[in-house]
């Protein structure tokens, strides 16, 4: 993202100090340690709120003023739908999921997918996690260095959501190159006519995908999620072809990517703080593990929403603020993850923090995470295999290559040596 004004406006030396603090979170090379750049806009203002008026945005890096925007009715999520172009697949794909949808409209999609995707059907599933973990751990070389990303953290939950979808397995590859596309998607493709024609014909070709297997599932209801989606009902309404097809793509996507993105960004963390990865070798089963690595590794980097009235609050300074109705607010929650004045000494790993499960790595409020118990489920079972398993674990190299994507971030390979 670059801001398109900035080189034809005469700015002050405060405005340009903005200015750059600002363009230097979409520095490629910001992505692999994004968090000086927080600081840097955090430093800016002491209320943790930076209205930028020229990227006709407010970034927010307090975890007050973001958690009271996340929470409330007034924030509107799905402006970027607006922003992209109407007759394209990737928009129709984008367009019913519930993630851009706000208020009874989007209550009601969630409502049907939650009525599928309850507490108790993601707890089932955890000897399935297991089962899954153990072959890929089983298959793992300890003689010689090993790709983590490709042998571990993409293809567990990439199977572990496909089955409770009830999709097959043989078409695990597709599914892994889909939802890459949809995290590019919704990571930000402008700019790179190859990436926006691949996310194109990927988005064509699951809709239609989905499309007959929705067919089918109502014609012929199979065991899995996606089956109970297209049976479940509200009041007599369900959910139409292309809102399940869409809303089955997010929950892929989503149980997928950002799950694929923390295990290895908490392992490059753990290889930095080495106190850390002794005492998970200690406590394995530490029940606060989860929880402490989605604060500080934040898969979601930032999210955005609209005000559709005036939002009072109080700044991370502790003054009344008020967000005039209409602001388009950039939620950086990476940063408020890291707010020191919520999390004392915010960069460090500290299994015995007594706050950690208060981080915005889900968002908050109406769109909280769906998929939520799950993502613990999974972090925490595969952190208690590897601490137990393999306590020499060693990452064998500290500058990994990251995705392009400041919003879905994680590194693309992460080469480790586990015996």
């Amino acid at each position: 993202m670059t801001n398109p004004v900035a080189t034809q406006v005469a700015f002050t030396p405060e405005q340009q100090r903005v200015q750059e603090a600002v363009q230097a979170l979409w520095y490629p090379q910001t992505i692999p340690d994004p968090y000086p750049a927080y600081a840097a806009l955090r430093d800016l203002n002491p209320s943790g709120v930076l209205p930028v008026p020229e990227w006709g945005m407010t970034f927010v890096t307090s975890h007050a003023v973001n958690s009271a925007v996340l929470r409330s009715p007034l924030a509107r999520s799905g402006a970027v739908i607006s922003q992209m172009p109407a007759d394209t697949q990737g928009t129709r794909l984008l367009q019913p999921m519930m993630l851009f949808h706000n208020g009874p409209s989007h209550a009601r999609l969630r409502g049907l997918v939650q009525a599928a995707f309850t507490p108790r059907v993601v707890e089932a599933q955890r000897e399935l996690v297991q089962a899954v973990l153990n072959d890929l751990l089983d298959a793992l070389p300890t003689d010689r260095d090993v790709d983590l990303v490709a042998g571990l953290a993409a293809p567990l939950p990439a199977r572990v959501i496909m089955r409770m979808l009830g999709l097959r397995g043989d078409d695990e590859a597709k599914f892994m190159r889909w939802t890459q596309s949809v995290a590019d998607l919704l990571g930000g493709a402008e700019g790179n006519p190859d990436l926006l024609a691949r996310i194109e014909a990927d988005a064509s070709e699951m809709r239609t995908y989905f499309r007959d297997l929705a067919d089918e599932l109502r014609a012929q209801p199979q065991p899995g999620l996606l089956s109970a989606m297209a049976a479940a009902q509200d009041g007599g309404e369900r959910l139409s072809s292309d809102e399940l097809l869409s809303n089955a793509v997010l929950l892929l996507a989503a149980g997928h990517e950002t799950t694929s993105n923390l295990i290895p960004g908490g392992l490059l963390e753990l290889a930095r703080q080495p106190q850390a990865w002794a005492a998970l070798v200690a406590r394995p089963d530490h029940p606060n593990v989860a929880d402490e690595l989605l604060r500080v590794v934040s898969p979601v980097q930032l999210d955005g929403r609209t005000l559709a009235g005036d939002l009072t609050t109080t700044g991370a300074d502790g003054q009344p603020l008020t967000l005039p109705a209409g602001t388009h607010v950039q939620t950086l929650l990476a940063a408020a993850n890291r707010d020191p004045g919520v999390f004392p000494d915010p960069d460090r790993l500290d299994w015995d923090r007594p706050n950690s499960a208060r981080h915005l790595a889900f968002a908050a409020g109406a769109h909280y995470c769906l998929g939520a118990s799950l993502a613990r489920l999974e972090i925490a079972e595969v952190y208690a295999a590897l601490a137990r398993r393999f306590p020499n674990l060693t990452v064998t190299d500290p500058h990994p290559p990251f995705k392009a994507n400041l919003v879905l971030r994680g590194p693309q390979e992460l080469r480790v040596r586990l015996g």
